[in-house]
């Protein structure tokens, strides 16, 4: 039997006999409804011989279904003036569209075809690891993604989270289609699926359209479980002559998705690197001009969560620019945020947050995020107030949790001529 919750919102729930979520937000402004389905399963739901499975398989089901050829799924949204994506992450895989209110029925057969009736031919698999190779090679080539991943594989050594999302060669060039029906089998089921949508929608009709589509699916399954990593404070260095630049990037555990202190950590990186007016950015971009590009920024999941700053310099300039950004830390742990700077902070947040739900995607995307980590819906107005509840005290309580020599990882890539860093170096 279904069940079906409302709040004082726009925003409604239902939950089918099997499982599967249906949520969405009316927003009667609008013409637009933006659909999507999820899977709670992303990149760290596989094995290490799986890595990339998840990103490979997202690829495959435009590859062709039972009902639809490639052609005509790239046709089915598009000739209708509508917008229909896919990705994967760490925790999720996503399939959505976005069309005019009156094509929601066609958008929701073409993501439900997606995920419930992909081919996997292996002449389509065939070509699509040609693709998908052509895709690690542009990232590869790209020094900004190659550092992250570089951090990330160290700071989370020998678990999923540390693994790449798109994989490597040689596991690309493995996938067959035995294996990833296997895979495709194994996560993609009620209990891992989700159906969020907001824009001009009736949330008895949208009830309605996923019944029809996945009603046939029977019997409840478990969820996909995963293992806790345990973070590294690796120091790794790794010489690419061919870059003008040297990319670093700093980095310490931090708290997980749904940690109490979650807001107070949001402050504390917008303080330290999150804009053109934070710390880092004043003093290592416009009063040194030691970088062009540098930043903060909180990496969160469901079970922990990593703060790293990021700055792109010259060789000559490197060890300036960690020392500032040590720094920068150790001032978070022994001084309080001045109140004109954490009003700034709070404002910067808060704006930022509403303007990044004003369209009927990220609205859509932000109920499957809430549903997926917190299980209920915090309104624009709660989460400001959260904000607004942060003090300078609660700020330096997280430093002082997150901010310990022992703790700090730290990746280096670049033309680096012999530069070394040893732990001694991180002080602060």
């Amino acid at each position: 039997m279904s069940t079906t919750e409302t709040n004082n919102t726009d925003i409604q729930k239902t939950t089918l006999p099997h499982g599967i979520r249906v949520i969405s937000e009316e927003m009667s402004h609008v013409r637009s409804v933006a659909v999507g389905v999820w899977i709670d399963a992303g990149s760290r739901a596989e094995t290490d011989e799986e890595s990339g499975i998840s990103h490979f398989v997202e690829h495959m089901v435009f590859k062709g279904t039972s009902n639809r050829s490639a052609d005509d799924i790239a046709c089915s949204i598009d000739s209708i003036g509508g917008q229909l994506d896919a990705f994967t992450t760490k925790e999720t895989v996503a399939f959505t569209a976005k069309v005019l209110d009156e094509h929601l029925p066609r958008a929701l057969d073409v993501v439900s075809d997606l995920v419930l009736n992909p081919a996997f031919r292996d002449e389509d698999i065939v070509r699509e690891k040609g693709v998908v190779l052509e895709e690690l090679k542009m990232e590869e080539d790209n020094p900004d993604y190659l550092i992250h991943e570089m951090f990330i594989s160290n700071f989370w050594k020998s678990h999923a989270l540390g693994r790449t999302i798109i994989g490597t060669k040689e596991t690309i060039h493995s996938f067959q289609s035995p294996q990833l029906r296997e895979f495709f089998g194994r996560t993609y089921r009620p209990a891992n699926l989700m159906i969020t949508a907001a824009g001009n929608v009736e949330h008895s009709q949208l009830v309605e359209l996923v019944e029809e589509r996945f009603g046939h699916l029977s019997g409840q399954s478990a969820p996909v479980t995963t293992s806790e990593p345990e973070p590294h404070a690796a120091i790794s260095l790794r010489d690419k002559p061919s870059l003008e630049q040297v990319h670093v990037c700093i980095g310490v555990p931090a708290y997980a998705m749904t940690h109490p202190r979650r807001y107070a950590g949001y402050v504390l990186n917008t303080v330290l690197g999150g804009g053109i007016s934070s710390r880092l950015f004043l003093k290592i971009r416009e009063h040194e001009g030691l970088a062009y590009s540098v930043f903060s920024d909180l990496s969160v999941y469901s079970d922990t969560g990593y703060m790293s700053v990021y700055a792109g310099t010259s060789l000559d300039t490197t060890e300036q620019v960690i020392e500032h950004v040590l720094a920068e830390l150790k001032n978070l742990k022994t001084k309080s945020v001045g109140a004109d700077e954490l009003r700034r902070a709070k404002d910067h947040l808060k704006g930022s947050l509403t303007l990044s739900l004003e369209s009927t995607t990220s609205r859509m995307s932000n109920l499957a995020r809430q549903e997926k980590y917190f299980q209920r819906f915090l309104s624009l107005d709660e989460l400001n107030e959260q904000i607004e509840q942060v003090t300078a005290e609660n700020i330096l309580e997280v430093a002082n949790d997150w901010f310990h020599q022992e703790r700090v990882a730290l990746a280096v890539l670049g033309s680096l001529n012999g530069f070394q860093v040893n732990r001694e170096q991180l002080a602060f």
